[in-house]
């Protein structure tokens, strides 16, 4: 009697119905189907990228971008004295 029966699926695809609505659930089940499906890929990224870390030596490693190619961030905007004495203000 440990299993569930088909009645007790029944039962609780009804509750789930009445919690939810019949519009909610598609869209949950298709949102756990992506997290899944991006969790899986991801997985199986990472011992990929294990497998392959173990065959390479660190000579392989790319070089660290040139200097050259390296931007600066702008300047900030010059501030006036106006919203430096609202500033002060607040």
């Amino acid at each position: 009697m440990g299993a569930m029966s088909p009645w007790h699926w029944a039962v609780v695809i009804l509750v789930l119905v009445i919690f939810f609505g019949s519009k909610k659930l598609p869209d949950a089940a298709r949102g756990l189907g992506r997290s899944l499906r991006i969790f899986k890929s991801e997985v199986k990224e990472m011992t990929n990228d294990d497998s392959s870390s173990h065959d390479k030596t660190d000579s392989a490693r790319p070089a660290p971008a040139p200097q050259s190619e390296i931007t600066e961030r702008p300047a900030p905007a010059p501030v006036s004295e106006a919203d430096r004495a609202e500033h002060r203000s607040a």
